[in-house]
């Protein structure tokens, strides 16, 4: 009842024939059919029955992909993201993340017994200030390298400057930058060039890979550990259905340049546009609009679908309390007529209140 008065109630929904400017989908990938038939189960976990020659030697081509010792598929990035945050830091250490990390990483803290805070968003003389409490232990530095509430992107040079500074493991979730960010869509990190300086890192596949499940790339050791201590590792494995999506989607990467460049444009044409409310500064598919108030910004969402858009708000806990905005996820098969129809609807909707 106190979710619905405070406008936080949570309902699943369908989506229609409304232009898709809501899915992760920032590729298409996911919109491609499979070849040939595949099995649809895995029949267990890898640690029984679901493990595979295939499943190994496509960790082998993601590290290899991505510059890595290794790699770990998970069957989501929600497992991977609990297995990171919930096994790494032991009761003495520290771990420090970025505030608007999203809640799968609180969640894994939960689990978790190390000393826990968040740091202000891409704020690193804060950061710098929590690393420099002497603790006797380790201290991690948990960030996300494309936020998904806003696209906007951490400084991840500075802040692995600052993490070697204070001796501190970097781990960076390169879920919304993979496919998206860099020449062959390699993501941010390797476009910054801190690969080596990563204790981990995760991409999850729900994303431009349009795929399902997730990687954490680090050390053989690192492997090893998770092997033997996730317990969200121990879940059914990803049947070979969905290790095939993702070997394609890797294939595909390098080769999707007119894709991207076609983000690109979309980029460039809403940041250029007058849409009349605050646009937090974002040069990745995702741009969020600032809307005060949950009601406020349910109901500009529901304006737009009406109209033919697919947006969705994001609410408190996702974002603070008060501080709702819309999502507006660009697309390489959105259409630049399509975007200034949605620029124009949320315009005359400013114009109105």
């Amino acid at each position: 009842i106190d979710r619905k008065i405070d406008g936080l109630f949570r309902q699943l929904g369908h989506t229609g024939a409304q232009a898709d400017f809501c899915s992760d989908d920032y590729l298409g990938f996911a919109r491609r059919p499979m070849p040939g038939e595949l099995p649809a189960g895995s029949t267990g976990s890898r640690l029984l029955t679901g493990n595979s020659g295939r499943a190994e030697a496509l960790e082998a081509d993601i590290a290899r992909f991505h510059d890595a010792e290794a790699a770990l598929l998970f069957s989501s990035g929600y497992a991977a993201a609990l297995a990171l945050a919930g096994c790494l830091p032991q009761p003495a250490d520290l771990l420090l993340y970025d505030r608007l990390s999203y809640a799968c990483i609180s969640d894994g803290l939960r689990l978790g017994r190390a000393n826990a805070d968040a740091y202000t968003h891409n704020d690193l003389n804060d950061l710098e200030r929590k690393l420099q409490v002497e603790t006797g232990a380790q201290k991690f530095v948990f960030t996300e390298s494309v936020f998904g509430i806003d696209g906007d992107t951490a400084p991840l040079d500075k802040i692995a400057d600052v993490c070697d500074r204070y001796e501190a493991h970097l781990v960076v979730d390169e879920s919304h930058a993979l496919g998206v960010i860099g020449h062959e869509g390699e993501g941010l990190v390797q476009q910054f060039g801190v690969q080596q300086r990563c204790f981990a890192r995760l991409y999850g596949f729900g994303k431009a890979a349009g795929a399902q499940g997730a990687a954490v790339l680090g050390s053989p050791l690192l492997k090893e550990y998770l092997v033997n201590v996730a317990g969200s590792f121990d879940d059914t494995a990803l049947p070979p259905v969905a290790l095939a999506s993702i070997e394609s989607a890797y294939r595909a990467f390098p080769g999707a340049l007119a894709e991207r460049l076609q983000l690109a444009r979309l980029i460039r044409q809403f940041r250029g546009s007058a849409t009349g409310y605050y646009t937090p500064p974002s040069q990745t598919p995702i741009q969020g609009i600032i809307v005060p108030g949950n009601n406020k910004v349910k109901k500009l969402a529901d304006y737009l679908h009406q109209n033919g858009f697919d947006v969705r708000p994001a609410l408190h806990p996702a974002v603070p309390r008060g501080n709702g905005r819309l999502r507006i996820m660009l697309h390489a098969f959105n259409t630049e007529s399509e975007l200034s129809a949605l620029v124009s609807l949320l315009a005359s909707a400013e114009k109105a209140e």
